[in-house]
Order: structure tokens, then sequence, then C-alpha cells
């Protein structure tokens, strides 16, 4: 026997905001938590992205989409400036993304990684040589 249809909706009324719909959007950004790990970009306000092996995952452009959850907080010998305090540095994210639009939606946990990690590593993009590598 079927529920009546006005059953149906006091029940899912009653429940509240215990039930959810999926969107494929959803399903895309919800695929459980990853570690990637990089080179993190802020060039400029509120612009954020980190280059790993396999992307670049966007965390932030201004006035537009900008990730839940902290970003890392570089000491200044992991941090390289390009403009003004803004610049790059490597570091690993725990994180939740929309793969399909390569965009970081959650950062759950960020770790500050030394430059030379990411520097040393063949697969992440080059960094032209700074003023300031002999000093670290």
């Amino acid at each position: 026997m079927k529920p009546a249809p006005t059953l149906l909706l006091a029940l899912l009324a009653w429940l509240g905001g215990a039930v959810t719909v999926a969107t494929p959007a959803a399903l895309a950004a919800s695929s459980g938590p990853e570690l990637r790990c990089g080179w993190f970009d802020n060039p400029t306000p509120g612009n954020a992205w980190l280059s790993d092996r396999q992307a670049e995952w966007v965390v932030g452009i201004q006035g537009g989409h900008q990730a839940d959850g902290d970003w890392p907080d570089f000491p200044d010998a992991q941090w390289v400036p390009t403009n003004g305090h803004y610049g790059y540095g490597c570091a690993c994210l725990r994180v939740l993304v929309d793969a399909r639009k390569h965009e970081i939606e959650r950062i759950l946990g960020a770790t500050v990684r030394p430059l030379k990690a990411c520097e040393q590593d063949r697969a992440l993009p080059r960094r032209p040589p700074e003023a300031d590598a002999a000093t670290r």
C-alpha cells in the first residue's frame, strides 16, 4: 500500500532539514576529503589557487568563488612575496573539491611545507628563481 501524498508531504515536513536532494554538482563536489600538495598562489587580494601534480585548483576568485575554510598561514621563511605581501608558498591542503570545475569547495586543514619540497618535486610546475633563494 502506497502512502497518501499528503501523508508523504507531512512526513517530509516533519523531517525538515534532514532530507536533502543531491544534485549532480553536489555529487561531484562530495567525493570525500582529498590531500592535495603543491604551490599555493595568492597573487592579489581574494585570488588564490593550488597547483598540484594533477591540476590547478581554484581556491578563490575575487568577486566570485571562495572556498570555505582557512588558507595556510605561511611564516616569512616559507613565503615568496611577488606583489607586496602577496606571493606563493608550498603547502598540503586537506580539501573537498568539485573535480569538474577544478575548484576547492572547502579547506578542512592546511599544512605549510618547506619551499624546497615543491621546488624539488619534478611533477609540479617550475618556478623562476627568486632573488632571495640563497637565503632559504
